[in-house]
């Protein structure tokens, strides 16, 4: 090669060196862009500026990421976290440069109250925790809906934590109420989310008003009931018409039922389901009269009485003392629960919801044993009376001797 040779090549050399682009070197810390070369094993491989070659390890995707979503030629935002000298990569990572740009998208929802979707990662007794690429985010429980707040008897902390733990990688509606800079305090309310509807929702409800809705919470005293975006009470007596022992035989959590709304105080809404079923009690008026016999089984025993299982869940009482006309002892000598009898209205009262039964009274009464004739005292004769005066005599005359006796010896 001549001289005049080498001279143009190092010209040619200076000026394409010239027209490259600048080589900047990333620095630790940095969010840059780039795009993917790669997905293997989990692995990401990244091309950063066409000068440098990066890569994202499966720990540093992230919980917000599917890799099926990624493909090659993608443009992807990522973190330097630092560089590899034996590979000569660097090091990247996507679920920190995502974190950023969640902290700046959770500090604008704050200010605009803009509902977004979250799904809890963890549970303990006081919320949910939600993930998302690291920032750590709180559904307080005082901040769930009535849907998904925990009605339990007596407020069970391990139970509260049980039914939380169920909720566990659902979708909740919230919005965000709380952030700060560094993203160590960001609370969530799903309450919030449904505000507006809430409150319209309220303001249109009125008494006698039908509603669909989804039961929230089974306790002793009743069925709370969701429709939206509020709750009512269905209390233990507007469950149904008959004797409620437990709320939970008639509705399960998660049960869509149809509900009457029978009263509204403020927040406080009071409904009924037994008012969408015909009062039994008026039924069972137009069937049976006073005096008619009436067929079904036994229900329960107690101590005063056998109850009936008639139409409608109605229990009819057989008094203990309207099950035989013999002695007593024990019911179950008479009545098994559920064996079918045949009994005797003897007392209908429907408007006060009374009804008395007997078996006796469809018996023969056992035939009274013949009365014995009183005994006549027998009058006393002439000759007893003297032998009784004579008989009395005698003793008085015994008795003053020897009191006289007695006298002579002292």
């Amino acid at each position: 090669m001549t001289v005049a040779q080498k001279q143009d090549d190092m010209a040619l050399f200076e000026e394409l060196f010239k027209a490259s682009p600048e080589i900047k070197y990333p620095k630790e810390g940095e969010v840059i862009s780039g795009s993917i070369i790669k997905i293997e094993k989990k692995n990401i491989l990244v091309n950063v500026n066409n000068q440098f070659t990066g890569i994202v390890v499966s720990k540093e995707l992230g919980n917000t990421v599917e890799l099926g979503e990624l493909a090659a030629g993608q443009p992807i935002d990522v973190m330097v976290l630092g560089d590899s000298i034996d590979r000569g990569l660097l090091i990247l990572s996507l679920k920190r440069a995502n974190q950023i740009k969640s902290l700046t998208n959770l500090s604008k929802y704050f200010d605009s109250s803009e509902v977004i979707t979250v799904r809890p990662t963890e549970a303990n007794k006081w919320g949910l925790l939600v993930d998302i690429d690291g920032l750590k985010g709180f559904i307080p429980v005082s901040q769930l809906t009535p849907l998904h707040y925990p009605r339990v008897e007596g407020a069970d902390p391990e139970k509260i934590l049980e039914h939380l733990q169920g909720l566990v990688g659902e979708a909740f509606k919230v919005r965000v109420i709380n952030v700060d800079e560094v993203g160590k305090k960001i609370i969530f309310s799903e309450k919030a989310a449904i505000e507006e509807s809430r409150e319209k929702a309220l303001q249109t409800l009125k008494e006698g008003d039908v509603v669909e809705g989804v039961v929230s919470g089974i306790l002793s005293y009743g069925l709370f009931v969701t429709f939206n975006g509020l709750e009512g009470l269905v209390h233990v007596s507007e469950i149904d018409w008959g004797h409620v022992h437990d709320p939970s035989k008639f509705a399960k959590v998660g049960m869509n039922v149809k509900v009457k709304v029978i009263g509204l105080e403020g927040d406080k809404i009071s409904l009924s389901m037994k008012r969408l079923k015909e009062n039994p009690w008026e039924v069972l008026a137009r069937k049976y009269k006073l005096g008619d016999t009436i067929k079904a089984p036994i229900s329960r025993i107690s101590q005063f009485g056998a109850f009936m299982d008639l139409e409608g869940g109605i229990q009819g009482l057989i008094h203990l003392s309207e099950i035989s006309h013999g002695v007593v002892k024990d019911i179950r000598d008479f009545v098994k629960v559920g064996e079918e009898v045949e009994a005797k209205i003897i007392n209908f009262e429907p408007d006060k919801k009374r009804i008395g039964l007997s078996l006796k009274a469809l018996q023969e009464a056992p035939e009274k044993p013949a009365e014995e004739k009183p005994k006549v005292k027998k009058e006393k004769s002439q000759e007893d009376k003297i032998d009784e005066e004579v008989a009395a005599a005698k003793k008085e005359t015994k008795k003053k001797k020897t009191e006289e006796a007695s006298t002579e010896e002292k």
